[in-house]
């Protein structure tokens, strides 16, 4: 345990965390945990922007090619994820790079989540049904706890879930549960933190050229692939420059407004992660992607 090392390199998206922390790893003889929602998944390559196996250069990677794009996944996934690579690292006396841009996933490890209630196959399949119209299980829930309902929003489908998944296998409000459950840290060792930041209008330019060169290299056709085998109905469908990529093929947008919306979002989208890391995150270092080069390399 006195060996381990480990840092996260948190940032938005197209910031260049990822080369960042392949140097990194090869440097300090580290694996990678990557922590990102599309990457995860098999045969979603382009759009999620993960390395090639060219680009990972000999560096392990957990947390890439983990699923199938119809397998379920949540927060437990990545804690799992964690707790392997971890081992990994232990026994063969390496260190660990956490890198991603889904840094939910890197509060919820610091944080911990409470035991998820065992549910029968029974339960599972009326949760599904009932959360088919989630807006009416936000009221419900609202209605059996309501000081903890206030602060999910009823377009929270994950969360409201969750309270549904506990409520139905506990017959239990679920602020009690939770209150009876409390979450306990899975990040357990010292964990210096590394953010990458840049100034908007460039980090803009960036995630414009980062969308036409995913155009270029056919992200059009894995979209086609994805839906001809999974259909629209995983939530991975519905991620950015997917959804618009699907929108694009029912004639909706044309390659240009393609483009355009893909990158307008995931603009959008890196804001949301820049204001997220800075509210969530205490004691991080922060600094352009050369600062933080100079400072870890």
């Amino acid at each position: 345990m006195k060996n381990f090392k480990q840092l996260a390199l948190i940032g938005p998206t197209a910031s260049g965390k990822t080369s960042l922390a392949i140097k990194l790893a090869q440097k300090t003889d580290a694996y990678i945990l990557s922590l990102d929602s599309l990457a995860i998944y098999k045969e979603i390559d382009i759009v999620s922007a993960k390395p090639t196996k060219v680009e990972q250069d000999g560096v392990v990677h957990f947390g890439i090619d983990h699923l199938y794009p119809d397998e379920p996944f949540d927060v437990t996934t990545f804690i799992k994820l964690y707790e392997e690579v971890k081992t990994s690292c232990m026994q063969e006396g390496k260190s660990l790079v956490i890198v991603g841009g889904t840094s939910f996933y890197l509060k919820m490890l610091l944080e911990g989540v409470s035991p998820k209630p065992s549910l029968s196959t029974k339960d599972e399949a009326k949760i599904e049904a009932q959360m088919k119209a989630h807006h009416l299980v936000h009221r419900m829930l609202q209605e059996i706890a309501p000081e903890y309902m206030a602060h999910i929003p009823q377009g929270d489908t994950y969360r409201i879930r969750k309270a549904l998944e506990v409520y139905i296998a506990t017959n239990e409000a679920p602020d009690r549960y939770f209150a009876k459950h409390p979450p306990q840290p899975v990040l357990t060792d010292p964990l210096p933190i590394y953010e990458i930041v840049w100034d908007r209008q460039i980090l803009r330019e960036r995630i414009r050229l980062r969308t036409e060169q995913m155009v270029a290299e056919g992200l059009i056709d894995e979209i086609i692939a994805l839906e001809r085998k999974y259909t629209r109905a995983p939530n991975c469908m519905k991620a950015i420059g997917i959804k618009e990529t699907l929108m694009y093929l029912d004639g909706i947008y044309d390659k240009k407004m393609l483009i355009e919306k893909i990158a307008i979002n995931t603009g959008r989208l890196a804001k949301r992660q820049e204001t997220f890391n800075n509210s969530q995150f205490k004691d991080v270092t922060k600094g352009s992607l050369k600062e933080l080069e100079n400072i870890l390399l």
